[in-house]
């Protein structure tokens, strides 16, 4: 299956254009939130590089942004790069399970590869990269068993009608491989 960018840009303006006054546009470097400003009269989600992951991450973050956070660049969250501490790492990871639980079942819709991110190969471990992974799979299934916020059960929905005819994601696709002891050795 062929995912393009220029796709998921169709399901999300279609959906938000004008319901959320906010569009999603293909960036040529950083993911960054722009709410409306005196140069663009929309929201803009701004995904890095025109990777479609990147695309369903910050779709994610916006999913759950609420309005007061929705008027601040990039929400307001703040963002360590590559080298964080072990503590910074672990806040880090308190603040992306929900997002990363979206991305997760976004991909899952679209039939794309999720890939859970630490995003800190260069620095501090947390020591917690497990129950995080746990933290992930449990945001998931909890999603789709009882219910994700709207705008997220939206484009998923659109997800599902477009890459998988309408076929809903289900709990049971939501489970990370971990392999045994003996498969490991």
């Amino acid at each position: 299956m062929i995912h393009d960018y220029n796709d998921l840009i169709r399901l999300f303006n279609g959906l938000f254009r004008d319901a959320e006054n906010t569009v999603l546009v293909a960036g040529a470097g950083e993911p960054l939130y722009q709410p409306a400003d005196g140069s663009c009269a929309e929201d803009r989600v701004i995904f890095a590089n025109g990777f479609f992951a990147s695309a369903l991450h910050e779709v994610s973050h916006w999913c759950i942004a609420g309005a007061a956070r929705r008027r601040l660049v990039d929400f307001g969250y703040w963002y360590r790069p590559d080298g964080r501490t072990a503590d910074q790492q672990l806040e880090f990871e308190r603040v992306e399970v929900k997002p990363q639980a979206l991305e997760w079942i976004f991909s899952v819709a679209s039939g794309s590869r999720f890939t859970l991110s630490l995003d800190n190969l260069s620095g501090g471990r947390s020591g917690a990269e497990e129950l995080f992974r746990r933290n992930v799979e449990r945001q998931a299934q909890r999603y789709i068993l009882e219910g994700m916020p709207r705008r997220a059960l939206l484009f998923q929905q659109a997800l599902v009608r477009h890459y998988r005819g309408g076929e809903p994601v289900r709990a049971s696709e939501l489970h990370f491989f971990m392999p045994s002891a003996a498969q490991s050795a």
